[in-house]
């Protein structure tokens, strides 16, 4: 009898060190060897998450990882998001990490040609799990986009270039508030006054440094096309802006023609003065730089392309300097 009960507390010894173990190596012990994300959309099931995680590092024991996330219903409970999972997870961890949303943000990045709603919407779409579509709409929306001082005819102004830290879930509302907070951020009072000291007003700087944008990505010379421009305005003349030009034919023109010139439109400053309505594309932070602290050139009225047709511009005074330029830049185009 005495050998029966050692015998059986014996076994509930191993058993309860067996249990504690187990305990141990799911709450405590790593249960995998590299780095993974995880994007789990409502259709993910506890098996997609392990053959995501298996083809992105190792599992040092599935078995245990797959009992853990019965026992904490996580087929259930998981939760839509981008999730981080490395060499320090406990398999207890990655499930109520699933279960709970505990996220790890995504950098999102807006960059480059922000040009039209489409583009914008597919930008949007490929960092967040945001349909494109869903986007463009919302961006055709005007109650959504007054919310934001701002309609379906001006909403460029609602975004701000900048790489944010999101959630992989965020809506386009968390992206606006995010541009909105950046964008206040840069209007410090200083930037405001400067602005004002040009003759704009904060949304008039917007749209300016869009069209200084459509015209150079060469940084050197931005503030000196914001000034041509601000040259001009001062002395009531058109401006003649051929990005604003593109903007009427929603950018698909590979060539701008005299007949393009024509195009009846209030964005289209070869036939209406000043300013257009709105910006024509998403300007970064260097191109409001540009035209709060612009360059005068001591008068220069034109700009065009260089005859060393790299990208860069030469300035003129005069129509009859600018003519020459024009030319020299025609033939060395045609000579290539």
């Amino acid at each position: 009898m005495k050998t029966i009960l050692k015998l059986l507390v014996l076994l509930i010894g191993a058993v309860a060190i067996l249990v504690g173990f187990n305990w141990f190596r799911d709450n405590k012990m790593s249960n995998f060897y590299g780095k993974a994300d995880l994007y789990v959309t409502e259709s993910t099931t506890p098996d997609d998450v392990i053959e995501s995680l298996k083809g992105q590092l190792k599992i040092l024991s599935e078995r245990r990882l797959r009992k853990v996330f019965a026992e904490k219903n996580v087929a259930e409970y998981i939760k839509p998001g981008h999730y981080r999972v490395s060499s320090t997870s406990t398999s207890v961890y990655v499930a109520r990490m699933l279960n709970n949303g505990w996220q790890t943000p995504v950098s999102f990045s807006l960059a480059g040609s922000l040009r039209t709603k489409a583009e914008i919407a597919r930008k949007i779409s490929r960092q967040l799990q945001l349909d494109s579509a869903a986007v463009y709409a919302a961006l055709e929306d005007s109650a959504f986009l007054a919310a934001y001082d701002t309609t379906p005819e001006t909403f460029f102004e609602a975004f701000f270039p900048a790489t944010y830290e999101l959630y992989w879930t965020a809506s386009l509302t968390d992206v606006l508030d995010r541009c909105r907070k950046a964008s206040d951020a840069f209007w410090t009072d200083e930037n405001l006054v400067k602005a004002a000291a040009a003759g704009l007003s904060r949304r008039q700087a917007v749209i300016l440094a869009s069209i200084v944008k459509g015209e150079s990505h060469y940084k050197p010379e931005l503030a000196k096309i914001a000034g041509v421009y601000l040259n001009r305005i001062s002395r009531g003349m058109l401006l003649q802006a051929d990005p604003t030009v593109a903007y009427c034919y929603d950018y698909e023109l590979k060539r701008i023609l005299f007949r393009h010139l024509e195009f009846d439109s209030p964005y289209n400053t070869y036939k209406y003065a000043g300013l257009p309505p709105g910006p024509i594309c998403v300007p970064d932070k260097e191109y409001l730089e540009a035209v709060i602290n612009p360059d005068y050139g001591g008068g220069n009225l034109y700009f065009c392309a260089s005859k060393n047709l790299d990208g860069t511009h030469v300035f003129a005074k005069t129509l009859e300097a600018h003519n020459r330029n024009a030319k020299a830049f025609q033939n060395a185009l045609n000579k290539r």
